[in-house]
Protein backbone atom coordinates (compact mmCIF):
# COMPACT_ATOMS: atom_id res chain seq x y z
CA UNK A 1 0.00 0.00 0.00
CA UNK A 2 2.74 2.58 -0.72
CA UNK A 3 0.44 4.13 -3.06
CA UNK A 4 -0.74 5.95 0.01
CA UNK A 5 2.24 8.14 0.25
CA UNK A 6 2.23 8.56 -3.41
CA UNK A 7 -0.93 9.66 -3.24
CA UNK A 8 -0.16 12.90 -1.24
CA UNK A 9 3.71 13.35 -3.43
CA UNK A 10 1.93 13.22 -6.29
CA UNK A 11 -0.57 16.41 -4.96
CA UNK A 12 2.19 18.33 -4.28
CA UNK A 13 3.69 18.13 -7.56
CA UNK A 14 0.50 18.95 -9.69
CA UNK A 15 0.16 22.68 -10.74
CA UNK A 16 -3.10 24.00 -9.41
CA UNK A 17 -5.66 24.63 -12.26
CA UNK A 18 -9.50 25.40 -12.57
CA UNK A 19 -11.64 23.06 -10.73
CA UNK A 20 -13.82 22.85 -14.06
CA UNK A 21 -10.88 21.77 -16.26
CA UNK A 22 -10.09 19.26 -14.33
CA UNK A 23 -13.45 17.42 -13.95
CA UNK A 24 -13.67 13.98 -15.70
CA UNK A 25 -16.71 11.81 -16.30
CA UNK A 26 -16.57 10.39 -13.17
CA UNK A 27 -17.38 13.46 -11.28
CA UNK A 28 -19.42 15.03 -13.39
CA UNK A 29 -22.29 14.68 -11.19
CA UNK A 30 -20.63 14.77 -7.63
CA UNK A 31 -21.53 17.61 -5.60
CA UNK A 32 -17.99 17.77 -3.90
CA UNK A 33 -19.95 20.00 -1.43
CA UNK A 34 -21.93 17.34 -0.01
CA UNK A 35 -20.13 15.40 2.62
CA UNK A 36 -22.28 12.41 1.80
CA UNK A 37 -21.50 12.43 -1.97
CA UNK A 38 -17.97 13.45 -1.51
CA UNK A 39 -17.74 10.46 1.03
CA UNK A 40 -19.49 8.71 -1.41
CA UNK A 41 -17.42 8.85 -4.35
CA UNK A 42 -13.67 9.10 -2.68
CA UNK A 43 -14.98 5.49 -1.33
CA UNK A 44 -15.56 4.61 -4.44
CA UNK A 45 -12.55 5.90 -5.96
CA UNK A 46 -10.50 3.84 -3.05
CA UNK A 47 -12.56 0.36 -3.49
CA UNK A 48 -11.70 0.81 -7.30
CA UNK A 49 -7.90 1.45 -6.17
CA UNK A 50 -8.01 -1.74 -3.96
CA UNK A 51 -9.71 -4.07 -6.16
CA UNK A 52 -7.31 -3.43 -8.89
CA UNK A 53 -4.45 -3.66 -7.19
CA UNK A 54 -5.81 -6.84 -5.52
CA UNK A 55 -6.89 -8.38 -9.21
CA UNK A 56 -3.17 -7.14 -10.12
CA UNK A 57 -1.61 -9.19 -7.21
CA UNK A 58 -3.61 -11.95 -8.05
CA UNK A 59 -3.45 -12.05 -11.97
CA UNK A 60 0.70 -11.60 -11.24
CA UNK A 61 1.42 -14.27 -9.67
CA UNK A 62 -0.81 -16.80 -12.24
CA UNK A 63 0.98 -15.43 -14.47
CA UNK A 64 4.38 -15.91 -13.33
CA UNK A 65 2.72 -19.42 -13.25
CA UNK A 66 1.57 -19.84 -16.54
CA UNK A 67 5.48 -18.52 -17.51
CA UNK A 68 7.07 -21.33 -15.63
CA UNK A 69 4.65 -24.32 -17.17
CA UNK A 70 6.24 -22.38 -20.32
CA UNK A 71 9.67 -23.06 -19.40
CA UNK A 72 8.86 -26.46 -17.98
CA UNK A 73 7.39 -27.27 -21.69
CA UNK A 74 11.03 -25.77 -23.23
CA UNK A 75 13.21 -27.98 -20.87
CA UNK A 76 11.41 -31.10 -21.95
CA UNK A 77 11.68 -29.94 -25.70
CA UNK A 78 15.09 -29.35 -25.25
CA UNK A 79 15.88 -32.52 -23.26
CA UNK A 80 18.59 -34.81 -25.08
CA UNK A 81 17.63 -37.59 -27.30
CA UNK A 82 17.96 -40.93 -24.85
CA UNK A 83 16.46 -38.75 -21.96
CA UNK A 84 13.07 -37.79 -23.46
CA UNK A 85 12.80 -41.44 -24.74
CA UNK A 86 12.91 -42.54 -21.26
CA UNK A 87 11.04 -40.13 -20.03
CA UNK A 88 8.30 -41.23 -23.20
CA UNK A 89 9.04 -44.63 -22.02
CA UNK A 90 7.44 -44.01 -18.64
CA UNK A 91 4.96 -41.61 -20.11
CA UNK A 92 3.69 -44.34 -22.32
CA UNK A 93 3.25 -46.54 -19.25
CA UNK A 94 1.32 -44.20 -17.11
CA UNK A 95 -0.86 -43.75 -20.32
CA UNK A 96 -1.34 -47.50 -20.53
CA UNK A 97 -2.39 -47.79 -17.01
CA UNK A 98 -4.53 -44.37 -17.22
CA UNK A 99 -6.48 -46.27 -20.17
CA UNK A 100 -6.83 -49.70 -18.27
CA UNK A 101 -8.25 -48.36 -15.34
CA UNK A 102 -10.36 -46.00 -16.79
CA UNK A 103 -12.16 -48.67 -19.07
CA UNK A 104 -12.50 -50.74 -15.71
CA UNK A 105 -14.37 -46.96 -14.52
CA UNK A 106 -16.54 -46.56 -17.20
CA UNK A 107 -17.69 -49.97 -17.95
CA UNK A 108 -21.79 -50.34 -18.23
CA UNK A 109 -23.69 -52.79 -15.37
CA UNK A 110 -20.71 -52.82 -12.68
CA UNK A 111 -21.33 -54.66 -9.82
CA UNK A 112 -22.57 -52.25 -6.87
CA UNK A 113 -20.40 -52.08 -3.93
CA UNK A 114 -22.66 -53.63 -1.69
CA UNK A 115 -23.48 -56.50 -3.43
CA UNK A 116 -20.07 -57.02 -3.90
CA UNK A 117 -19.02 -56.48 -0.30
CA UNK A 118 -22.03 -59.01 0.51
CA UNK A 119 -20.89 -61.82 -1.45
CA UNK A 120 -17.26 -61.21 -0.71
CA UNK A 121 -18.13 -61.51 3.12
CA UNK A 122 -19.66 -64.84 2.63
CA UNK A 123 -17.89 -66.14 -0.73
CA UNK A 124 -17.08 -69.51 0.93
CA UNK A 125 -20.62 -70.22 1.48
CA UNK A 126 -22.45 -68.49 -1.60
CA UNK A 127 -22.91 -71.80 -3.84
CA UNK A 128 -24.18 -73.93 -0.62
CA UNK A 129 -26.57 -71.03 -0.15
CA UNK A 130 -27.85 -70.83 -4.10
CA UNK A 131 -28.41 -74.71 -3.75
CA UNK A 132 -30.07 -74.32 -0.69
CA UNK A 133 -32.22 -72.12 -1.63
CA UNK A 134 -33.38 -73.36 -5.04
CA UNK A 135 -34.12 -77.02 -3.13
CA UNK A 136 -36.21 -74.23 -0.84
CA UNK A 137 -38.18 -72.87 -3.69
CA UNK A 138 -38.90 -75.85 -4.98
CA UNK A 139 -40.11 -77.71 -1.80
CA UNK A 140 -42.26 -74.30 -1.04
CA UNK A 141 -44.09 -74.79 -4.17
CA UNK A 142 -44.47 -78.69 -3.59
CA UNK A 143 -46.26 -77.92 -0.79
CA UNK A 144 -48.41 -75.09 -1.89
CA UNK A 145 -49.68 -77.68 -4.13
CA UNK A 146 -50.18 -80.22 -1.62
CA UNK A 147 -51.68 -77.68 0.50
CA UNK A 148 -54.11 -76.88 -2.28
CA UNK A 149 -54.83 -80.68 -2.86
CA UNK A 150 -55.61 -81.70 0.85
CA UNK A 151 -57.57 -78.65 1.00
CA UNK A 152 -59.65 -79.80 -1.97
CA UNK A 153 -59.95 -83.30 -0.37
CA UNK A 154 -60.81 -81.59 2.84
CA UNK A 155 -64.06 -79.59 0.71
CA UNK A 156 -64.92 -82.52 -0.73
CA UNK A 157 -65.32 -84.48 2.15
CA UNK A 158 -66.87 -82.26 3.94
CA UNK A 159 -69.78 -81.38 1.07
CA UNK A 160 -70.51 -85.48 1.53
CA UNK A 161 -70.54 -85.16 4.89
CA UNK A 162 -73.65 -82.77 4.39
CA UNK A 163 -74.80 -84.71 1.80
CA UNK A 164 -75.17 -87.85 4.12
CA UNK A 165 -76.58 -85.55 6.91
CA UNK A 166 -79.56 -84.51 4.64
CA UNK A 167 -79.74 -88.19 3.52
CA UNK A 168 -80.21 -89.34 7.26
CA UNK A 169 -83.13 -86.67 7.62
CA UNK A 170 -84.70 -87.95 4.79
CA UNK A 171 -84.52 -91.53 5.69
CA UNK A 172 -86.32 -90.40 9.26
CA UNK A 173 -88.82 -88.86 7.44
CA UNK A 174 -89.30 -92.00 5.21
CA UNK A 175 -89.90 -93.94 8.31
CA UNK A 176 -92.38 -91.34 9.64
CA UNK A 177 -93.92 -91.14 6.18
CA UNK A 178 -94.72 -94.90 6.25
CA UNK A 179 -95.53 -95.11 9.61
CA UNK A 180 -98.04 -92.61 8.98
CA UNK A 181 -99.21 -94.25 6.03
CA UNK A 182 -99.26 -98.03 8.03
CA UNK A 183 -101.48 -96.72 10.20
CA UNK A 184 -104.00 -94.95 7.81
CA UNK A 185 -104.57 -98.25 5.91
CA UNK A 186 -105.28 -100.35 8.87
CA UNK A 187 -108.11 -97.85 9.88
CA UNK A 188 -109.03 -97.70 6.42
CA UNK A 189 -108.99 -101.69 6.57
CA UNK A 190 -110.60 -101.69 10.21
CA UNK A 191 -113.49 -99.75 8.64
CA UNK A 192 -113.91 -101.94 5.98
CA UNK A 193 -113.84 -104.70 7.71
CA UNK A 194 -116.31 -103.85 10.62
CA UNK A 195 -118.44 -101.24 8.95
CA UNK A 196 -119.20 -102.70 5.44
CA UNK A 197 -118.25 -106.18 6.43
CA UNK A 198 -115.75 -107.30 3.89
CA UNK A 199 -112.80 -109.62 4.33
CA UNK A 200 -109.57 -107.34 4.69
CA UNK A 201 -107.08 -109.90 6.44
CA UNK A 202 -104.65 -110.49 3.39
CA UNK A 203 -104.73 -106.75 3.11
CA UNK A 204 -103.65 -106.91 7.00
CA UNK A 205 -100.97 -108.90 5.86
CA UNK A 206 -99.88 -106.97 3.09
CA UNK A 207 -99.57 -103.50 4.86
CA UNK A 208 -97.90 -105.01 7.13
CA UNK A 209 -95.28 -106.83 5.15
CA UNK A 210 -94.53 -103.48 3.18
CA UNK A 211 -94.24 -101.59 6.19
CA UNK A 212 -91.84 -104.18 7.85
CA UNK A 213 -89.88 -104.07 4.02
CA UNK A 214 -89.99 -100.00 3.96
CA UNK A 215 -89.02 -99.75 7.52
CA UNK A 216 -86.41 -102.46 7.11
CA UNK A 217 -84.46 -100.49 3.76
CA UNK A 218 -84.58 -96.96 5.54
CA UNK A 219 -83.18 -98.18 8.32
CA UNK A 220 -80.48 -100.29 6.33
CA UNK A 221 -79.92 -96.87 4.67
CA UNK A 222 -80.31 -94.48 7.41
CA UNK A 223 -77.18 -96.69 9.33
CA UNK A 224 -75.10 -97.19 6.35
CA UNK A 225 -75.29 -93.24 5.77
CA UNK A 226 -74.55 -92.78 9.64
CA UNK A 227 -71.20 -94.76 9.30
CA UNK A 228 -70.22 -93.24 6.01
CA UNK A 229 -70.91 -89.73 7.67
CA UNK A 230 -68.36 -90.96 10.31
CA UNK A 231 -65.72 -91.95 8.21
CA UNK A 232 -66.35 -88.23 5.97
CA UNK A 233 -65.94 -87.22 9.67
CA UNK A 234 -62.77 -89.43 10.16
CA UNK A 235 -61.49 -87.91 6.85
CA UNK A 236 -61.46 -84.60 7.40
CA UNK A 237 -60.28 -84.34 10.50
CA UNK A 238 -57.30 -86.45 8.85
CA UNK A 239 -57.30 -84.07 6.26
CA UNK A 240 -56.74 -81.15 8.55
CA UNK A 241 -54.41 -82.80 10.95
CA UNK A 242 -52.19 -83.36 7.69
CA UNK A 243 -52.83 -79.83 6.53
CA UNK A 244 -51.47 -78.50 10.26
CA UNK A 245 -48.50 -80.33 9.36
CA UNK A 246 -47.71 -79.23 6.09
CA UNK A 247 -48.31 -75.88 7.53
CA UNK A 248 -45.69 -76.12 9.62
CA UNK A 249 -43.02 -77.31 7.29
CA UNK A 250 -44.43 -74.62 4.72
CA UNK A 251 -43.76 -72.21 7.04
CA UNK A 252 -40.44 -73.32 8.47
CA UNK A 253 -39.25 -73.60 4.72
CA UNK A 254 -40.30 -69.90 4.34
CA UNK A 255 -38.36 -69.02 7.21
CA UNK A 256 -34.70 -70.56 5.83
CA UNK A 257 -35.87 -68.89 2.36
CA UNK A 258 -36.17 -65.72 4.07
CA UNK A 259 -32.89 -65.58 6.43
CA UNK A 260 -31.37 -66.53 2.97
CA UNK A 261 -32.84 -63.74 0.86
CA UNK A 262 -31.88 -61.10 3.79
CA UNK A 263 -28.34 -62.46 4.22
CA UNK A 264 -27.48 -62.55 0.56
CA UNK A 265 -29.67 -59.69 -0.21
CA UNK A 266 -31.53 -61.05 -3.12
CA UNK A 267 -35.14 -61.77 -4.02
CA UNK A 268 -35.24 -65.62 -4.92
CA UNK A 269 -31.48 -68.46 -6.14
CA UNK A 270 -32.06 -67.10 -9.94
CA UNK A 271 -31.00 -63.00 -8.73
CA UNK A 272 -28.15 -64.61 -6.33
CA UNK A 273 -27.03 -67.18 -9.08
CA UNK A 274 -26.96 -63.95 -11.56
CA UNK A 275 -24.70 -62.24 -8.65
CA UNK A 276 -22.69 -65.09 -8.03
CA UNK A 277 -21.38 -65.28 -11.77
CA UNK A 278 -21.09 -60.97 -11.93
CA UNK A 279 -19.05 -61.47 -8.22
CA UNK A 280 -16.47 -63.70 -10.11
CA UNK A 281 -16.33 -61.46 -13.47
CA UNK A 282 -15.95 -58.09 -10.87
CA UNK A 283 -13.55 -59.94 -8.82
CA UNK A 284 -10.92 -60.46 -11.68
CA UNK A 285 -11.43 -56.94 -12.41
CA UNK A 286 -10.79 -55.25 -9.37
CA UNK A 287 -7.71 -57.30 -8.74
CA UNK A 288 -6.39 -56.28 -12.49
CA UNK A 289 -7.41 -52.38 -11.52
CA UNK A 290 -5.82 -52.90 -8.41
CA UNK A 291 -2.12 -54.50 -9.81
CA UNK A 292 -2.55 -51.85 -12.62
CA UNK A 293 -3.14 -48.82 -9.90
CA UNK A 294 -0.32 -50.02 -8.09
CA UNK A 295 1.77 -50.24 -11.38
CA UNK A 296 0.50 -46.69 -11.79
CA UNK A 297 1.43 -44.94 -8.60
CA UNK A 298 5.03 -46.69 -9.12
CA UNK A 299 5.41 -45.25 -12.71
CA UNK A 300 4.12 -42.05 -11.02
CA UNK A 301 6.78 -41.74 -8.72
CA UNK A 302 9.35 -42.79 -11.35
CA UNK A 303 8.09 -40.39 -13.79
CA UNK A 304 7.64 -37.41 -11.31
CA UNK A 305 11.54 -38.11 -9.95
CA UNK A 306 12.65 -38.16 -13.42
CA UNK A 307 10.98 -34.83 -14.04
CA UNK A 308 12.60 -33.14 -10.90
CA UNK A 309 16.11 -34.85 -11.91
CA UNK A 310 15.28 -32.74 -15.34
CA UNK A 311 14.83 -29.34 -13.71
CA UNK A 312 11.26 -29.10 -13.68
CA UNK A 313 9.86 -26.39 -11.43
CA UNK A 314 6.10 -28.30 -11.61
CA UNK A 315 6.25 -32.50 -12.58
CA UNK A 316 2.85 -32.80 -11.12
CA UNK A 317 0.86 -31.60 -13.93
CA UNK A 318 2.79 -33.55 -16.39
CA UNK A 319 0.84 -36.90 -14.74
CA UNK A 320 -1.99 -35.84 -16.78
CA UNK A 321 -0.61 -34.03 -20.15
CA UNK A 322 1.61 -37.43 -20.72
CA UNK A 323 0.13 -37.10 -24.62
CA UNK A 324 2.03 -33.89 -25.01
CA UNK A 325 5.59 -35.64 -24.13
CA UNK A 326 4.40 -38.94 -26.45
CA UNK A 327 3.47 -36.45 -29.20
CA UNK A 328 4.86 -33.52 -30.46
CA UNK A 329 1.80 -31.66 -31.42
CA UNK A 330 0.20 -32.01 -28.18
CA UNK A 331 3.03 -30.36 -26.82
CA UNK A 332 2.85 -27.20 -29.41
CA UNK A 333 -0.76 -27.11 -28.68
CA UNK A 334 -0.11 -27.31 -24.85
CA UNK A 335 2.40 -24.23 -25.63
CA UNK A 336 0.38 -22.51 -27.36
CA UNK A 337 -2.93 -22.40 -25.10
CA UNK A 338 -0.18 -21.20 -22.50
CA UNK A 339 1.07 -18.70 -24.34
CA UNK A 340 -2.68 -17.45 -25.15
CA UNK A 341 -3.89 -17.36 -21.39
CA UNK A 342 -0.51 -15.55 -20.40
CA UNK A 343 -1.54 -12.94 -23.22
CA UNK A 344 -5.06 -12.50 -21.82
CA UNK A 345 -3.68 -12.40 -18.36
CA UNK A 346 -1.35 -9.54 -18.87
CA UNK A 347 -4.01 -7.42 -20.77
CA UNK A 348 -6.15 -8.31 -17.45
CA UNK A 349 -3.66 -7.19 -15.48
CA UNK A 350 -2.55 -3.66 -17.64
CA UNK A 351 -6.57 -3.09 -17.32
CA UNK A 352 -6.50 -3.41 -13.63
CA UNK A 353 -3.51 -1.66 -13.30
CA UNK A 354 -5.24 1.02 -15.28
CA UNK A 355 -7.95 0.93 -12.65
CA UNK A 356 -5.75 1.34 -10.08
CA UNK A 357 -3.89 4.10 -11.32
CA UNK A 358 -6.62 6.12 -12.52
CA UNK A 359 -8.35 5.98 -9.48
CA UNK A 360 -5.00 7.00 -7.62
CA UNK A 361 -4.83 9.80 -10.32
CA UNK A 362 -8.37 10.65 -9.73
CA UNK A 363 -8.09 11.22 -5.37
CA UNK A 364 -5.02 13.02 -6.13
CA UNK A 365 -6.91 15.38 -8.76
CA UNK A 366 -9.64 15.68 -5.92
CA UNK A 367 -7.45 16.47 -3.29
CA UNK A 368 -5.61 19.15 -5.09
CA UNK A 369 -8.83 20.65 -6.49
CA UNK A 370 -10.48 20.76 -3.38
CA UNK A 371 -7.74 21.51 -0.62
CA UNK A 372 -10.42 22.36 2.36
CA UNK A 373 -11.50 18.68 1.98
CA UNK A 374 -7.53 17.29 1.56
CA UNK A 375 -7.29 16.37 5.29
CA UNK A 376 -10.71 14.93 5.25
CA UNK A 377 -9.27 12.42 2.39
CA UNK A 378 -6.54 11.70 4.14
CA UNK A 379 -8.52 10.42 6.59
CA UNK A 380 -10.29 8.32 4.52
CA UNK A 381 -7.31 6.60 2.71
CA UNK A 382 -5.71 6.09 6.15
CA UNK A 383 -8.81 3.98 7.31
CA UNK A 384 -8.72 1.83 4.29
CA UNK A 385 -5.20 1.11 4.51
CA UNK A 386 -5.69 0.03 8.07
CA UNK A 387 -8.80 -2.44 7.17
CA UNK A 388 -6.83 -3.61 4.69
CA UNK A 389 -4.20 -4.59 6.19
Amino acid sequence: MNFFKKLFSKKQNIESNEPEEQVTKLRRDVNFDSPEDRSRYIMDCLEQLETGTRETEILTGEYQLITEYLTDTEEIDALPDEQHSKLEALASQLTGYDSEMKKYRDRKNRMSDIDFYTLRSHESEVEDGIKKLREGEKYAVKIKKDLRRLDGERQANEFRKQELKRSKANYKGMVGIFITAYIFCMLLLVFLQFVLGLSVFIGYFLATAVMAIACAVAAIKYIDSDKEQATAQNTVNKLIKLQNTVKIRYVNNRRLLEFLYLKYHVENAEKLEKLWRLYQQEKEERRQFIEAEARNEYCSKQFLAMLTSFRIKYPDRWLFQTSAILDKREMVEVRHELILKRQAIREQMEHNKKLADDARDEIADISLLYPEYAKEILEMVDSTKRAAD
